[in-house]
């Protein structure tokens, strides 16, 4: 006698099919803006790398003013040539900087003279700023600007010369002849 056997129908089954994710707008969205802080700083770490602090521009070049400073320098036994090359050929030409005006001595809100700083806040923690990390800026002419409390845009032409105080010591690498501040 033969047995008949019958195999399982598995469409009944209470398993029920795969389906392919569906994408869901709202997951894209939350995607989309929980990773715009990563990519923007992805950029900014990239776009520094490549160009290495200055941005060319038609009549003169964007100089992040952290990059200008971020070098070895011992202002007592330093010249001009332990200042890199990249910041030496900007010697003439237009720049545009951003950065904290520091007028010591300037008591009215219209001055001749500041110093450009990245940070005045920071400078309290570090030290002084070192004189690689400033740019001694000056209206040509006896002319003034406007002095902000905040961070400004100045544009002018730089002059990159390693000027010597009495005792010595390198004092001053980094001038700006100034056409404008603006706040930003």
């Amino acid at each position: 006698m033969s047995t008949l056997q019958v195999s399982p129908d598995y469409s009944t089954s209470a398993v029920p099919p795969r389906r392919r994710p569906r994408i869901n707008l709202r997951l894209v969205v939350l995607l989309a803006v929980v990773s715009l802080p990563f990519l923007y700083f992805g950029y900014v770490i990239l776009d520094q790398s490549l160009n290495g602090g200055i941005t060319h521009h038609g009549t003169y070049s964007d100089v992040d003013l952290k990059s200008l400073g971020y070098f070895p320098f011992d202002p007592v036994k330093d010249d001009l040539n332990n200042v890199p090359a990249k910041w030496r050929q900007l010697d003439g030409k237009r720049v545009a900087l951003q950065g904290e005006m520091y007028a010591p001595g300037e008591a009215s809100d219209q001055i001749r003279q500041f110093e450009l700083v990245y940070s005045i806040q920071k400078c309290c923690f570090n030290g002084p700023p070192r004189v690689q990390e400033r740019v001694f800026a000056s209206v040509p002419n006896n002319g003034r600007v406007q002095y902000y409390p905040q961070v400004v845009r100045v544009i002018g032409t730089l002059h990159v010369n390693a000027r010597r105080d009495e005792v010595g010591q390198v004092s001053k690498i980094f001038e700006l002849d100034v056409e404008s501040v603006d706040p930003v």
